[in-house]
């Protein structure tokens, strides 16, 4: 994106805002996990940071499961502002006895609006000790239920809270969305 995507404008509020009062609609205890140095004051729940900036989000994963005191943990990032809560909560309720369940659309999994159990950290530790940055790679190694995205059309027809605006376009686009 070339900047943080946490502070852009989406409506009347930023990107984390409103990630965050979306995720609390669904959870009662919330981590915000972001890179060192920066902080957002006002928002609710406890601000974690990544413990070395830059090494991407399966670092922001493994702090904040590693900061959880619960079992199951949702992982919403702060650039999906269209996720909805209903869909959140679905997440939770098809993970069954998996350690995380994704949605999975257009073939690929969207392991940033996941839920994964807190033991999972560690192992997103051992990934970043060996080198390995990809979230995908965590997903391979632990028991993942991918679900198929449509399983979430009754309640997102199109699909929106699966998308994030990771580049400036895509933010742009997101933002003809809200008007």
């Amino acid at each position: 994106m070339g900047r943080d995507k946490a502070s852009l404008r989406f409506g009347s509020e930023t990107m984390i805002e409103r990630a965050t009062r979306i995720v609390m609609e669904v959870v009662s205890d919330l981590i915000v996990v972001t890179r060192p140095g920066t902080s957002f004051l006002g928002l609710p729940g406890r601000i974690v940071h990544d413990p070395v900036a830059d090494l991407g989000p399966l670092a922001g994963i493994a702090a904040g499961l590693s900061a959880s005191h619960s079992d199951l943990n949702l992982i919403v990032a702060c650039d999906m502002p269209l996720v909805r809560p209903a869909v959140l909560q679905r997440l939770i309720e098809l993970r069954d006895d998996a350690d995380a369940c994704v949605a999975v659309a257009d073939g690929h999994a969207s392991p940033l609006c996941a839920v994964y159990r807190a033991s999972v950290g560690a192992v997103a530790e051992e990934l970043l000790a060996s080198g390995e940055r990809r979230v995908m790679a965590l997903l391979d190694r632990v028991q993942t239920k991918r679900v198929d995205a449509a399983a979430f059309r009754d309640i997102d027809p199109q699909l929106e809270s699966f998308i994030s605006c990771d580049t400036p376009e895509a933010y742009a686009a997101m933002l003809a969305r809200l008007a």
